[in-house]
């Protein structure tokens, strides 16, 4: 298994997690007191659901997603903008020995969960849960017969 720029193949350590949940904290308090001035993240309520942060704890992700996923392109484009406002913002906040550098990703959890649901609702899939497909519900191997 390969490692990824968030952390080693178990995953991200206890303190990226800590960090990453701090560095949403205060991102999220600067958006929601409008710290910081500019007309589209103004009138735009963005949750920030996740911030995933490097090993070295110089760069962070932050998924973020506007109230009713509507307009995300824009948050995503202001959110950009702002960037170095932003990262001052959580420095004052969260005490590292770097701010580290922001990058945003549209969080599309929200869609994945929908799909899910939507499939798992399917006729195709209820029927083949419920075993209405014409068998029992068992299976037995293909090509045996009893001699």
């Amino acid at each position: 298994m390969g490692k990824n720029k968030f952390g080693g193949a178990s995953g991200p350590s206890q303190r990226q997690l800590k960090v990453g949940e701090e560095i949403r904290r205060a991102l999220s308090g600067a958006l929601l007191r409008g710290d910081i001035h500019d007309d589209t993240l103004a009138r735009l309520s963005i949750t920030v659901s996740e911030v995933r942060v490097s090993p070295d704890l110089r760069n962070a992700t932050a998924f973020v997603l506007p109230l009713g996923g509507f307009e995300a392109e824009e948050a995503l484009a202001a959110l950009k903008r702002n960037k170095g406002e932003l990262r001052r913002a959580i420095a004052k906040e969260v005490r590292l020995k770097y701010s580290p550098d922001l990058s945003f990703i549209r969080d599309d959890a929200y869609d994945r969960m929908d799909e899910a649901r939507r499939l798992l609702n399917s006729d195709v899939v209820r029927a083949d849960v419920e075993g209405r497909d014409g068998s029992d519900g068992a299976s037995s191997p293909e090509g045996t017969k009893d001699d």
